[in-house]
């Protein structure tokens, strides 16, 4: 959940980019609507539903067995195409680690302009 909060701090530099910033987790509603209201994050929270997105985009973490929670993923970023086509996956191996923001900007500019 941390990496939301980081998040809801530098979304504006990903606007700028011209990317907009969602969150997704698996997390029931209610609990989705209190972490939302707690940290006062400024963009939607999304309910991945049967972890579809996380099997989808093959970011599940196998440090979990099958059938526990509703599909833990790897913390991490997508950077999605307008029409649903991953760019780019940006996703560290177990649930201690998270993607560096400065990087994930830095590539994230480099995609968005063509460089």
């Amino acid at each position: 959940m941390r990496q939301f909060v980081k998040l809801n701090d530098i979304k504006d530099q990903f606007e700028t980019l011209g990317v907009k910033v969602v969150g997704m987790t698996y997390d029931p509603p209610e609990a989705i609507q209190k972490f939302h209201k707690r940290w006062d994050i400024k963009y939607p929270l999304l309910r991945d539903v049967d972890a579809q997105h996380v099997n989808a985009w093959g970011i599940r973490n196998t440090e979990y067995q099958e059938g526990s929670f509703a599909g833990i993923p790897n913390p991490g970023v997508a950077l999605l195409s307008p029409n649903g086509e991953i760019l780019a996956k940006f996703a560290e191996p177990g649930y201690r680690g998270r993607p560096d923001w400065s990087t994930v900007l830095a590539e994230v500019g480099s995609l968005v302009s063509g460089d």
